[in-house]
């Protein structure tokens, strides 16, 4: 007895799933995409950061040396900026930026130190900052040419 329920149980399981869910889709209907903007989008956060310049180019250096750069912005948004992270694209690249929230029209200073140490020639590095702005990560370069010491 049990093995005759348990093959009617398994027939009409196989019965049931034997038809695709592809056919279950009216193709007849057009279909009408979803265009949405940034602007339509509801954020958590209106604050924006304008920065004097998002490149800085320290020019030539011999190998070993550091330079160091501040990069100044303005949150020119309506509501408190948050910098939760700020990340060198190598280890020879370190930021330091502001733990504390910045008020709407207030600026502050993200401090990039490049250390030249076992570096030749061109050097492009980024300095990732995340953020509570829309998109929430920002970019900022350091670019220059390490020289080798003539011994």
């Amino acid at each position: 007895m049990k093995k005759i329920i348990l093959g009617a149980f398994l027939s009409i399981a196989f019965v049931a799933c034997n038809e695709s869910a592809s056919s279950k889709i009216d193709k007849s209907k057009p279909k009408k995409p979803t265009e949405i903007s940034l602007d339509q989008v509801d954020t958590t956060s209106d604050a924006r950061m304008e920065f004097d310049a998002k490149d800085w180019n320290f020019g030539e250096i011999m190998q070993g040396e550091s330079v160091e750069h501040a990069f100044t912005f303005t949150n020119t948004g309506s509501e408190p900026l948050i910098i939760s992270n700020a990340k060198g694209s190598c280890g020879c690249t370190v930021p330091v930026w502001p733990r504390e929230p910045v008020a709407p029209g207030e600026s502050g200073v993200i401090d990039v130190k490049f250390n030249s140490k076992g570096k030749k020639g061109k050097q492009s590095k980024k300095v990732t900052l995340t953020t509570n702005m829309v998109p929430s990560q920002m970019i900022l370069m350091v670019n220059g040419m390490v020289n080798l010491k003539e011994e």
